[in-house]
């Protein structure tokens, strides 16, 4: 038998057959794939100190679980003006980086939060959020004071400063203008003695947060630094 001695209308018949089915398939496929950020995310209630500015609207919030890390240096020092120095002591512990996973409502991890160097502001080391499925990142820093909670660590409004698509494109945070820390539990700084003898020492404090992302709303046109 010669290979490609089928009749014509046969071959016809089955390219036709597998252009449908193809096509079956990727409709079937899309009808199943929700768009993204399909859930509606409500803003949560927050004093008027830490509200978002006017056109933003959330698209995403995680419930964070991890650690705020410590160590003991002295204070100040290059990155802690003496301002931020909790005491006269001339030591303290300082946050050095937060370690925590980010999760939605059905327990689904979502993002890693860390700091890292933001390269759009030359390397200066900003809060971080990397997506845990396409890596796109987003990086921010303080917009307004922290608003202060017993017990735990600060409620925060933070402006994106700085985004990243993941290596094959993804873009699932770098839409985003603001970040929120609400609804804080733990993670405040070791109630320990922090002096010269204990210069280097690392504490890894369990926190809880929810981070609520929000981007420009739909036809908005506003300049965030109002």
């Amino acid at each position: 038998m010669t290979i490609g001695s089928a009749p014509e209308h046969q071959v016809t018949r089955q390219v036709l057959r597998m252009v449908g089915a193809a096509a079956l398939a990727v409709a079937v496929t899309l009808s199943q794939s929700p768009p993204a950020h399909a859930d509606k995310v409500k803003p949560p209630p927050v004093p008027p100190e830490i509200q978002v500015p006017a056109g933003q609207e959330p698209f995403l919030e995680g419930h964070a679980v991890g650690t705020q890390n410590y160590t003991c240096l002295p204070c100040p020092n290059p990155t802690t003006p003496a301002g931020m120095c909790p005491d006269a002591s001339g030591f303290a512990w300082i946050l050095f980086t937060p370690e925590a996973t980010l999760f939605r409502d059905n327990d689904r991890q979502v993002i890693t939060h860390f700091f890292s160097p933001n390269p759009d502001e030359h390397g200066t080391i900003r809060a971080t959020w990397q997506d845990s499925r396409d890596t796109s990142t987003v990086w921010a820093k303080l917009f307004r004071p922290p608003l202060l909670v017993p017990g735990a660590i600060p409620w925060l409004l933070l402006q994106v400063s700085g985004a990243e698509d993941g290596p094959t494109g993804g873009h699932t945070l770098t839409a985003a203008t603001f970040v929120h820390r609400v609804n804080t539990a733990g993670g405040v700084a070791p109630s320990m003695a922090c002096t010269s003898r204990d210069v280097g020492t690392t504490a890894f404090m369990p926190y809880t947060a929810d981070y609520i992302f929000y981007t420009d709303a739909p036809g908005s046109d506003v300049d965030d630094d109002n």
